[in-house]
């Protein structure tokens, strides 16, 4: 049985509404990464993993770590960088200190940090007492 005009009118203009909302939903800008709320005062406690190589205000293996949130990434005057790091152009946000303590390497190849931390809780916790660390 054939379609009526308007009826063909009505299939085609929903078609055309489906289609334009499926681009628009591919082309939405991915939402920004967050992690977690952190408990500082337990994330001081989990950063003593972390001192075998750093000191909140001195360097040492790592970089001096007192107000690394928000600090451009291979910017602590007197610590001796890697390239990689040095050029990657990275700001220390949360999220951004996320990835790197998830998997340094995945974000910076060169870097020349190897130690993670699996547990997204934990780095969450790790970050926010670093970020009290001004």
């Amino acid at each position: 049985m054939p379609m009526h005009n308007n009826a063909r009118r009505r299939t085609l203009g929903l078609g055309v509404v489906i289609a334009l909302i499926s681009a628009r939903a591919v082309a939405a800008p991915a939402p920004a990464a967050s992690i977690a709320p952190g408990d500082p005062a337990r994330g001081q406690t989990l950063y003593g993993a972390c001192m075998g190589c750093h000191s909140l205000d001195e360097n040492d293996v790592g970089p001096r770590h007192r107000g690394v949130v928000g600090r451009r990434a291979g910017a602590v005057p007197g610590f001796a960088y890697s390239p990689a790091l040095k050029a990657s152009g990275l700001t220390w946000s949360p999220p951004n200190l996320d990835r790197w303590l998830t998997n340094p390497q995945a974000l910076v190849p060169g870097a020349r940090m190897f130690f993670s931390i699996a547990k997204a809780k934990d780095r969450a916790d790790v970050i926010a007492y670093l970020a009290r660390q001004r």
